[in-house]
């Protein structure tokens, strides 16, 4: 892999959390009960900063759980030599509650539908909402994100890496020759 180029610094990052935050508040105001659950590991960090960026903006503060989609996923024998197993947090009840599944990076959807798959391993929700940071395009499933910071143009074989620590969004592409 080449090196990365940042596609999204600091202010860019910051005004792609507060977009979701802004358009999440509305479309959740007369929601009683409901949840950002985030998807091990990238829609961890993302749910915890929407959580912050909407105190004090919504009626009801949305719950907090996390899902961990390794048992889930349709490459789990095909594709993963070592999978390491992460915790699913979910410390309400998923049935009637309207969940909005968190993640930084939109690729294939594939992702989504294998946290849709546990998230209703665990109840019926009220809805499923989807809220991504990044949406890059390429999908494979049928799955759109109802709420999204910005939507970048990538080849198929780029990689995007949301870095928290960094506060920002890089993009990596793979050189010519195979892997």
């Amino acid at each position: 892999m080449s090196a990365g180029v940042v596609l999204m610094g600091e202010a860019a990052l910051a005004q792609a959390v507060a977009t979701v935050a802004d358009a999440l508040a509305v479309a959740m105001a007369d929601v009683p009960r409901w949840a950002l659950v985030g998807v091990r590991s990238g829609g961890i960090p993302f749910a915890d900063a929407l959580a912050r960026a909407l105190q004090g903006r919504t009626a009801t503060a949305p719950l907090r759980g996390d899902v961990d989609i390794t048992l889930y996923r349709d490459d789990l024998y095909t594709g993963l030599e070592r999978p390491v197993l992460g915790d699913t947090d979910l410390p309400f009840e998923i049935t009637g509650c309207g969940v909005v599944l968190v993640d930084d990076v939109l690729f294939t959807g594939r992702t989504v539908r294998a946290a849709m798959g546990e998230v209703v391993d665990y109840g019926r929700p009220a809805f499923i909402r989807l809220a991504v940071l990044v949406d890059r395009g390429h999908r494979e499933l049928p799955i759109a994100a109802d709420f999204c910071g910005a939507r970048l143009s990538t080849a198929k074989s780029d990689r995007v890496v949301v870095d928290w620590d960094a506060r920002q969004v890089v993009l990596t592409t793979r050189g010519p020759g195979p892997g």
